[in-house]
Parts: C-alpha cells; sequence; structure tokens
C-alpha cells in the first residue's frame, strides 16, 4: 500500500542518505522505477507534476495504476505517491483522489499567502496522515510550463513555513529543472546551511536533480538534505533508447506496430537510470 513520505525522509535524514523521488509519465516508467525499488530494496517517490497527471487521464486513473503495480509485482518496499509542484486546488485534488504526499507550491506568491494556503494543506494533511512538501525560493528552469529563475530562500521565510508543521521543505540554492548550463555556477551550500540553522531537524529536499555533480549531490545530503527528485535524467534516457530503436528499424517486422516492443529499450534505460540515482543517493538497502 501507498504510505506517507514522512518516516522514509526522517530515516534518510537520520541516517545521512536521500530518498530518489522519480516523476511518472506512463505504465513503463511507473513499472520500472518499481522493479527497481524492489531490486534495490530503496524507499521511494513517484512524482506526478500536474500535466502528467491531465495526460495519464487524471489523478484517480494514476492511484489506481500504481496500488495496482503494487499488488501485482509485489512491492514490498515503502512507496510515496506524491504530487509534484502542486496547485492549491491540485494539491486537494490529489488528496482527495488518494495519493499519500503532496507538495504545494506556493513559492510564487507573498511569503504570507504561502503561510496561509500551506496551513490550510498541512490541518487537512495531519488528519489523513498524508506528508506535505512546501517551498520557499523558487527552482530555477521549466516544468509543466511553469518558469522559475531560480532565486534563492531566504532562510527566515524558510522558517516560517517550517514552523507550520509541513513534513519536508524544497529551498532554492540556485538547482533548476532541466539541463544546467554551461556557465551554472553550482549550488549555493551558504544558503543551505543558513536554511538547515533556521529549520533545524525538518528534512529538505532538492529539485532539479539532473547534472548535478555526483560531489554536490553527497555535500547537499550531509547538510540536511533527505529528498531528491529525478526527471529529466530519466526523460533523456526513455527518448534517446526510444530513438535508436526506431532508426534501427527494429519496430518494422511485417506485422504491424507494436507498442510494448517500442517502448521495451526506454523500459530498461529508466531502470538503469533509476539504479545509478539511488546508488549516489545512498537509499540502496534502506527500505
Amino acid at each position: 500500500m501507498l504510505v506517507s513520505a514522512k518516516d522514509m525522509l526522517n530515516k534518510a535524514r537520520d541516517g545521512k542518505y536521500a530518498v530518489g523521488q522519480f516523476n511518472i509519465n506512463n505504465l513503463e516508467w511507473t513499472k520500472a522505477i518499481l522493479l527497481t525499488a524492489e531490486e534495490m530494496k530503496s524507499p521511494v517517490i513517484l512524482g506526478v507534476s500536474e500535466g502528467a497527471g491531465k495526460y495519464m487521464c487524471g489523478y484517480k486513473t494514476i492511484v489506481g495504476m500504481v496500488n495496482g503495480m503494487l499488488d501485482s509485482l509485489n512491492i514490498t518496499v515503502p512507496v510515496a505517491l506524491h504530487l509534484d509542484h502542486g496547485t492549491f486546488e491540485g494539491a486537494k485534488a490529489c488528496i482527495n483522489a488518494g495519493f499519500s504526499s503532496i507538495m504545494f507550491d506556493g513559492s510564487h506568491y507573498p511569503i504570507e499567502e504561502n503561510i496561509a494556503k500551506t496551513t490550510a494543506l498541512v490541518n487537512t494533511c495531519d488528519v489523513l496522515g498524508l506528508s506535505l512538501e512546501a517551498e520557499v525560493g523558487s527552482i530555477g528552469g521549466e516544468e509543466d510550463g511553469v518558469v522559475g529563475m531560480g532565486e534563492c530562500a531566504d532562510p527566515k521565510e524558510c522558517k516560517m513555513i517550517a514552523d507550520l508543521g509541513v513534513t519536508m521543505l524544497a529551498a532554492g540554492i540556485g538547482n533548476i529543472h532541466g539541463k544546467y548550463p554551461e556557465n551554472w555556477p553550482g549550488l549555493r551550500f551558504d544558503v543551505l546551511e543558513n536554511v538547515k540553522k533556521e529549520v533545524g531537524d525538518m528534512p529538505l529536499v532538492l529539485h532539479g536533480g539532473t547534472g548535478i555533480p555526483d560531489d554536490m549531490i553527497k555535500k547537499a545530503i550531509s547538510l540536511g538534505v533527505a529528498k531528491i527528485n529525478v526527471n529529466t535524467e530519466c526523460q533523456l534516457v526513455f527518448q534517446e533508447a526510444t530513438r535508436a530503436y526506431i532508426e534501427a528499424g527494429k519496430d518494422l517486422q511485417g506485422k504491424g506496430f507494436d507498442p510494448r516492443k517500442l517502448l521495451a529499450p526506454g523500459f530498461e534505460a529508466i531502470k538503469v537510470k533509476v539504479k545509478e540515482k539511488m546508488e549516489i543517493f545512498g537509499s540502496v538497502g534502506k527500505a
């Protein structure tokens, strides 16, 4: 069954490793991530953006698919189903659909409005036993049409949000969604250290995990990051494997188009990428 991310992130924080959030976009991605998590005995968080939710026929469809896989694949590791960068309305819809974890991204609101909306969701999630992620300081890059310039979080504002009782906090520290440009200056560890001082034991979240050097990932974990989001790298390997299969002409066998064969290389590529990330994050064997 789906679980809140609270226990897995508290264990990760105390054990100085991070749990990977891998965004899902279809059945193949979901199956690949779950099988890899089970193989690696790693807790895992399945992330769903609002755009992906619409693409996959709504949040109730996603909950049904994931719950069905947990049962059919005999998944024993902790799995949380998490709304990624949700609006206030999207958060309420995912709560009603049966998600076990929610992210409300109020970073683009004035801090007072971010606090008000986050407070309402804290109360609801507490009653239902769901984990809740909040954000301060926008994450750079673009995700589902939402563009952020990568403003670093104000540690004092981070404390204001953390004190509301959220489960985890995403703080902008120079990280971005998508590919990192060649002139990217790197993560702002000074900001991360100051945020950590303000929020204490609150598990921190690092968005934009694609392309961050391994040494930066490990340093961020040492400074309190307990959850790291990965999406773009999975998109890239899935795309590359699928393109290579098509260009090789292997889907043309005189019997028509077979989507199962077409998507199989991407499925395997996702498994390899998720395994690689879990090893870097240190979550292998932590279930």
